[in-house]
């Protein structure tokens, strides 16, 4: 009888043996480096540099390789946003694969975040787990918590790995509905206290703003433990000095995101180190904040 059984090829196989990251690593690396900041990729080939686009094959993966080389002594974390190379198809995520492969293979010490925000039924859950955490080593993933638990929990499945939801974000629509109440309870305070009770929400971190920095204690009642990714500092207008005096806690807990304000501060042949000009002035700062 013959069997029409589907067959996984070896090539398939995606388990890849990389550094195990923990919160208390995280911690260790921010204690090394003095600095609590996510370096974000978003790789945009309208803003990059004209000679790079000229001269390169593979600008995408080249432009986020020079500029993670240049800084990844001061940063502990790298959060790459995967729709900035989704855009280019399979160009793009060919360039994905290999930026995450190089990263973790020459950087281990870097918590690295798929900002993917992904968020579907059980099933569906358990294959985006596995893109991100096996085909492509992430550390973290970036979570829509909106369709509960069971959308959720697949990805806590994998051990020293992390689901980081959005609780209340930086940007403007934020306020369509996470600050809404239900007159007992603001949403995102929802989101955080009920996420708790989840399986393995060890393994949970969350995404506040910091455009929200006035909520934070309040976050920190909720989630006292947890690390938390804030994006919305630099170019969003948010204070990093508001963020880590509301939001800190014993192990500093925080992952501080800049993006555009590193990426694009030069545009000529010398942006790797106009990008490490900018980041040494956050870095200074965190470290500033880390030894008051």
């Amino acid at each position: 009888m013959k069997c029409n059984c589907i067959r996984t090829p070896k090539s398939l196989n995606f388990q890849t043996s990389y550094y195990s990251m923990t919160t208390q690593a995280i911690f260790e690396q921010i204690q090394l480096k003095k600095s609590f900041l996510s370096l974000g990729l978003d790789p945009d080939l309208d803003k990059m540099p004209p000679h790079l686009i000229s001269s390169s094959q593979e600008p995408l993966f080249d432009f986020c390789k020079t500029i993670v080389d240049h800084l990844q002594h001061l940063c502990v974390a790298v959060k790459i946003n995967t729709a900035f190379f989704e855009a280019y198809g399979v160009q793009g995520y060919t360039a994905l694969d290999k930026l995450i492969h190089y990263i973790k293979s020459h950087y281990p010490e870097l918590f690295t975040i798929a900002d993917a925000k992904r968020g579907d039924i059980g099933n569906t859950s358990l294959r985006y787990a596995k893109a991100f955490f096996e085909a492509m080593p992430f550390d973290a993933i970036t979570i829509a918590p909106y369709m509960g638990k069971d959308s959720v929990e697949p990805f806590l499945t994998y051990p020293d790995k992390y689901a980081v939801l959005l609780a209340l974000t930086s940007n403007e629509g934020a306020t369509d509905f996470q600050l809404k109440s239900n007159n007992k309870e603001i949403l995102y305070q929802q989101v955080l206290r009920q996420s708790k009770s989840w399986k393995n929400a060890s393994q949970l971190m969350y995404v506040v703003g910091a455009t929200k920095a006035e909520h934070l204690t309040e976050v920190r009642k909720l989630v006292p433990d947890s690390f938390l990714l804030v994006p919305g500092v630099g170019a969003q207008g948010g204070s990093l000095e508001d963020v880590f005096t509301h939001g800190s806690n014993e192990k500093v807990g925080l992952l501080v995101n800049s993006s555009r304000g590193i990426l694009y501060a030069g545009s000529g042949e010398d942006f790797a180190e106009a990008a490490l000009e900018a980041t040494n002035v956050l870095q200074q700062e965190m470290e500033n904040l880390l030894s008051s």
